[in-house]
């Protein structure tokens, strides 16, 4: 008998969701931040009692992380490896030991190649004062093979208005639309990503997709002609059939890219991200926010985090955020600013 059903595994979704190979793992952010002060933070009645500084227990349906007045996370280290981070409420603001800054939002994606190791922070800035501030967010953290653990770090955003959409009308015209981060879909590829990034090479079929599905919406998942990891997070929605079994959201779905996969959404609006790639095959040593390929590797980025610091912290305050009317825009190492209308 001829197997019909792609889907390897299912799993349930927590608060940071399991990836495969080359992906190392992916953070969904979801949080109702209040009215913000003129520091850009919650007013003080709502951090009492909470453990500032490590703030984790969704408490008045927000985190503050790691922030002490500003919700996110301050200057930390990356290195040996890259993260993509979609915002799709609110807004985040970046600082990094290289100089460069910026704020996104609203639809953008920041694709940083950390590499030989780069000091930034994410920091949650509550800019309305009169309104509350939600924000929505996916981390996407992807690993660098050995041969570009040491790669110089780069920084790139792609504004919302940029991003490649594909949509597809199935019958009675309900619409299937993917926001394409990464990879192609039909005939219509992604920006490029940074130059050393593992998804600047075609052949390691890296594909990043945002897609929303009506209900009564049907969708056909391209077949591979090679064996990736692929992962579909269902994240928000009602019930979908993939070839005929029935999936709720809230899961992961591990399928198997070399098989016909047909999504249907059969309630409510079905709200998914998409993950596929090449595995990279190597030996993945991880400690907090370094990944190196070996035990010796981990040393040697540790070593150089805690004698140079990767240059130093540039601003005043390692919570570092921008001014409330700033609005978005990229200032990079070189002094270079760019706004979404250029």
């Amino acid at each position: 008998m001829v197997n019909t059903n792609p889907i390897k595994e299912i799993k349930g979704l927590g608060f940071h969701w399991e990836t495969l190979d080359p992906f190392l793992f992916c953070a969904f952010h979801h949080d109702h931040f209040p009215p913000g002060n003129e520091n850009l933070g919650p007013h003080q009645a709502f951090l009492e009692g909470r453990f500032l500084g490590n703030d984790f227990a969704k408490r008045d349906g927000f985190r503050m992380y790691h922030g002490q007045q500003v919700p996110g996370f301050p200057g930390h280290p990356h290195a040996g490896f890259e993260t993509i981070t979609l915002v799709e409420k609110g807004y985040v603001d970046h600082s990094d030991s290289l100089g460069a800054k910026g704020r996104f939002g609203f639809g953008d994606v920041q694709w940083m190649t950390a590499g030989r190791g780069v000091l930034h922070s994410e920091m949650f800035p509550l800019v309305n004062q009169q309104e509350d501030n939600p924000l929505l967010l996916f981390q996407i953290w992807l690993n660098l093979p050995k041969r570009s653990k040491r790669v110089e770090p780069h920084f790139k955003m792609y504004w919302n208005e940029l991003i490649p959409v594909e949509e597809i009308l199935s019958d009675h015209n309900k619409k299937t639309t993917v926001k394409i981060i990464a990879g192609k879909l039909c005939k219509t590829q992604a920006l490029p990503p940074t130059p050393d990034s593992f998804a600047a090479a075609d052949k390691n079929h890296v594909n990043v997709w945002r897609i929303s599905m009506e209900e009564g919406a049907q969708f056909q998942l391209p077949k591979n002609n090679v064996a990736t990891n692929r992962s579909l997070y269902f994240f928000e929605g009602g019930e979908i059939e993939i070839n005929g079994k029935k999936v709720e959201s809230g899961h992961q779905i591990i399928l198997d890219s070399q098989m016909e996969t047909t999504l249907l959404c059969t309630s409510n609006n079905a709200e998914f991200l998409y993950l596929e790639a090449l595995p990279i095959n190597e030996t993945v040593v991880q400690r907090g926010p370094f990944v190196a390929s070996s035990a010796q590797e981990m040393n040697e980025f540790i070593q150089e985090y805690q004698t140079t610091e990767y240059g130093g912290w540039p601003f005043e305050v390692y919570e570092n955020v921008h001014p409330a009317d700033a609005g978005r825009f990229a200032q990079h190492a070189d002094g270079k600013i760019e706004y979404p209308s250029s």
